[in-house]
């Protein structure tokens, strides 16, 4: 043989031994674990977010590996598309290999068995009748085929066989569960973003990284009314229109045509009593751009409109765009000036009063959300002043803080909903482009026996909010406490509340018929002016609040730090209601009469401006008035491989059903002459020997030769 024969041979060799470990079981079922591994990272990870969501969550190391590795968008990367793909070809060459196998033994009798191998079989029995063997044989094929069975009669050298099989089907369970897997994994490539992906590829598609009008943008950015799949988002303020989809893509979007225009005229949302929304949805017009024919539609939450092969689904509701009126409040500087600010939400305003230039220049707020009804748990709780035994004054503070920030709605089992309002979101951003975000409610709420308003603040978009808790004054408002917080910025009056602290508390110090001691009397009032400038952030530590004031305790000897924290906050709580009184008198108002009610309020008060040197910002925003424009986002798809992944489960549901409930049973029964009569010798056989073959067997062993009334071995 030639050495080029050789080489043939091995080749051939080779491929067919390729050919073979790819379609063989153990290929295909490390395919389905590696794609049911990568469709749980999909599941957990979540698919299809901004890059900064990503590096918030992750950090930058970890960001680039994730990206690299296509975990955000694990059903449309490379290599889970080249799973699903092998594994279309693994099975295929599966089915191509052994379904016409079983397709033959199906049609098969296997009418070559000989009598000798029947007598091996576990299942079998004999016996005898009076006649020939073929006037026996023809008895027995005639009642097996009363029971169900196919039957065939085949002549042999030395008597007559009688073949008979049932159930042969089950073959077609394998057949139709294998071509399932390639059906639904076809019906899967057809939905997923491969189309996209050969546009990009082939026809130099590709995302838009930039910002403008839908309009605007490119051709090289739009996908043309042939995309054969896709799936996006379009969002429609009231009394507006889309003709377009945005399909987000890894780095940027993609804007997919439409063959309609859809015109929102009203968005509907309805509620529970509980406040909890009971029903979104919209009321459009749609016009065909082919026919010029427009008809009005509903589209509501799993009641989606299906016209031309797109389905439209009710999938949120955003902001279309409302108008805002607020009035700021300065959080820094001894000023508690209010100004006038309006906005739209989806833009953005400067924001450059004078005394906001002093703390660190222009700002920029950009209007990000408005919400007319929040439905939060608000159950009363426990007072989160208590302090618990065995802490120590500075785990005191710390756990006082933890309360006093953090969620709106601390008790998770509470079951008590209610619409606490509207509510304002926004970025304030500063000068170099850092930003914060805030959220603020426009109405009181409730907690813990006592009105606040609720001011949230959060460094990252994937962080919750914590809440600065500004308690309303008798007027129902915030300026009490604005008043309260520039006062506590202002050292005259600081000053001018130490020195009346001090002259309020020494008459209760010394006997009624000593003289004042001028020089207690100084000492008092340092003591007082040191501790607000300790609370107002003009100490050493350079912070403020509770965290200053245990700053400035741990300088004190351990032994003595309970007692100094006490005699501190006793006289932290003094100065403080002084302070609000001189900040009435330098407004020109009334003093303030002490009640229990004003009490509460200048504890819940001190709280919060504690809290305050954690808010990071130069203003607070209050909302005042607002116009909403409410917008309708809908999902938009084309899915032409729905309706073969249906195919696909119902070949499924087939295979499953005849792999487990179709029973293949064969029978064969030896007919021959013996001592001048018919004798029969009869052996069963199935794939898998359960207890209804058990009785089957011993129904036809006992029924076949009873019916010949002649003895059985």
């Amino acid at each position: 043989m030639s050495t080029t024969g050789i080489e043939l041979k091995t080749r051939r060799r080779g491929l067919a031994e390729a050919v073979e470990l790819v379609s063989s079981m153990r290929f295909a079922i490390t395919l389905l674990v590696m794609v049911a591994i990568a469709a749980i990272i999909g599941t957990v990870m979540k698919q299809n977010q901004a890059s900064p969501d990503y590096v918030n969550q992750f950090g930058p190391f970890w960001f680039e590996i994730f990206r690299k590795l296509g975990l955000y968008t694990v059903y449309s990367a490379w290599w889970f598309l080249a799973m699903l793909a092998i594994l279309i070809v693994s099975t295929s060459l599966c089915i191509a290999r052994n379904a016409p196998k079983m397709l033959r033994d199906m049609r098969s009798w296997r009418e070559s068995v000989r009598e000798e191998s029947l007598r091996n079989f576990h299942h079998k029995t004999e016996w005898t009748a009076a006649g020939s063997p073929v006037a026996l044989a023809s008895r027995t094929a005639q009642r097996l085929g009363n029971a169900g069975y196919r039957v065939k009669l085949v002549d042999k050298p030395n008597g007559v066989l009688v073949a008979a099989k049932k159930g042969a089907g089950n073959k077609f369970g394998y057949i139709f569960a294998h071509s399932a897997i390639v059906v639904i994994l076809l019906g899967g490539l057809l939905d997923s973003d491969l189309p996209i992906r050969f546009q990009q590829w082939f026809m130099g598609k590709t995302p838009y990284m930039g910002a403008g009008l839908i309009s605007q943008i490119p051709p090289q950015h739009r996908l043309g009314l042939g995309n054969p799949s896709f799936r996006g988002n379009t969002m429609i303020p009231e009394g507006q229109n889309s003709s377009t989809a945005i399909l987000q893509q890894a780095n940027g979007v993609l804007v997919q045509e439409l063959p309609f225009t859809i015109h929102l005229n009203k968005f509907i949302v309805d509620f529970y009593s509980t406040g909890m929304p009971r029903l979104f949805a919209s009321e459009v017009v749609i016009r065909d751009h082919e026919t010029g024919k427009s008809f009005p539609a509903s589209i509501k939450v799993n009641q989606p409109l299906i016209y031309r092969g797109v389905a439209v689904y009710q999938s949120g509701i955003e902001d279309g765009g409302s108008k805002l009126k607020l009035t700021g409040y300065p959080m820094t500087g001894s000023s508690d000036k209010a100004f006038a600010i309006e906005g739209e939400v989806g833009g953005a305003t400067e924001l450059k009063p004078a005394e906001l230039q002093r703390a660190g220049g222009a700002y920029t707020i950009e209007w990000s959300g408005f919400r007319a009804f929040n439905v939060e748990n608000t159950k009363e709780g426990q007072d989160t002043r208590d302090v618990k035994k065995g802490e120590s004054f500075n785990e005191q503070f710390a756990r006082t803080l933890s309360q006093h920030t953090g969620s709106a709605a601390k008790n998770a089992n509470n079951k008590d909903l209610r619409n606490v309002g509207p509510s304002v979101q926004y970025k304030l951003r500063d000068s170099t482009g850092q930003a914060r975000e805030f959220m603020n409610y426009m109405q009181p709420v409730t907690l813990e026996g006592a009105q606040v308003y609720l001011a949230g603040v959060r460094n990252n978009p994937g962080d919750q909010f914590s809440y600065l808790r500004i308690p309303a004054d008798d007027q129902h408002s915030v300026r009490e406490w604005m008043r309260l917080r520039a006062a506590l910025a202002d050292p005259a009056l600081r000053e001018e509340a130490a020195r009346r602290y001090a002259e309020r508390a020494m008459p209760q110090s010394r006997d009624a018929q000593s003289k004042l001691d001028p020089a207690l009397a100084r000492q008092l009032e340092e003591s007082a002016a040191k501790t607000l400038a300790i609370f107002a952030g003009d100490g050493k530590g350079g912070s403020g609040g509770y965290v200053a004031v245990s700053q400035f305790l741990e300088r004190i000897p351990p032994a003595e730090q309970e007692k100094a924290a006490n005699v501190f906050m006793k006289m932290l709580n003094g100065v403080m209601w002084e302070l609000w009184q001189a900040a009435h008198v330098h407004a020109g108002e009334p003093p303030v009469e002490p009640s229990e009610a004003h009490g509460r309020f200048l504890q819940l008060a001190t709280n919060a401006l504690s809290d305050s040197f954690f808010y990071g910002a130069p203003v607070y925003l209050s909302l005042e008035d607002f116009t909403e424009v409410k917008a309708s986002v809908l999902q938009v798809t084309r899915s032409p491989g729905k309706k073969v992944v249906y195919l696909g489960c119902l070949l499924l549901v087939m295979g499953i059903f005849a792999m487990f409930y179709i029973r293949e049973r064969r029978i064969w029964v030896w007919v021959k002459e013996q001592d001048g009569d018919a004798h029969a010798l009869m052996a069963m056989s199935t794939q898998r020997k359960t207890l209804d073959f058990e009785r089957e067997f011993d129904d036809l062993k006992n029924r076949l030769p009873q019916a010949e009334q002649i003895g059985v071995s």
